[in-house]
């Protein structure tokens, strides 16, 4: 009949609306996700730039066999650092006003190895112990490899943490001030793990940790 003609003829139409609704919602959709993409992209090409950088700086697992105060320097100390190489390294810190000697003999710690020596009152130091710190500087507490990580052993970031890029040599990290650049893009995290550009500092035996400092500075 004719109202049956009608009816049918009706239903069709709202199909076919509903059918150009969904396919003009599907055409929107993705235009707001290409911009959110694109923001994200950017954003992470950043972070990427600065970890590239970060990459170049060598990180090394080492262990503090011998510590004792510099003779010319109430609060330096002078420890021996095994990193895996045929002689232990000099390094000059200053943390005798954060850390007692007994807590510094033994310990694993992460050593800058690419820095150039440089004379600390009268001892060459070649190297730094990377340390996490609060806002007000009154707070130090040195940064810890896992136990179990090798002495000597290259400490990464990010998916491919164990497969850095050739270090930058020490001239070319004090003429770019590759270290100063970076420096602020690292930090540590709720769990107080040292991270860089967000991404975890770790060994092959897991991440890098400090003792309690969280959201705290890194250097």
């Amino acid at each position: 009949s004719g109202h049956g003609v009608r009816r049918v003829a009706r239903a069709m139409a709202t199909r076919q609306a509903v059918s150009l609704g969904f396919r003009a919602a599907s055409l929107r959709v993705p235009r707001r996700i290409s911009r959110i993409r694109c923001t994200s992209s950017a954003s992470m090409h950043v972070s990427s730039e600065m970890a590239q950088k970060a990459a170049l700086v060598d990180f090394r697992v080492g262990r503090i066999t011998h510590i004792e105060k510099h003779p010319d320097a109430d609060t330096l100390y002078v420890e021996q650092v095994d990193v895996g190489e045929e002689e232990p390294r000099t390094i000059v810190s200053g943390l005798v006003k954060f850390v007692s000697e007994e807590e510094m003999l033994g310990s694993l710690v992460v050593v800058m190895a690419n820095l150039k020596p440089r004379n600390m009152r009268g001892i060459k130091s070649a190297g730094m112990l990377l340390c996490a710190s609060n806002e007000a500087h009154d707070v130090v507490e040195p940064l810890r490899p896992a136990e179990g990580s090798v002495l000597g052993e290259r400490i990464g970031f990010g998916e491919d943490f164990g497969e850095m890029p050739e270090p930058a040599t020490p001239n070319q990290l004090q003429k770019k001030k590759i270290w100063e650049e970076v420096q602020p893009s690292f930090t540590t995290t709720e769990e107080c793990q040292a991270t860089c550009c967000e991404m975890v500092l770790q060994t092959a035996a897991g991440p890098v940790t400090c003792k309690s400092l969280v959201k705290a500075n890194v250097s």
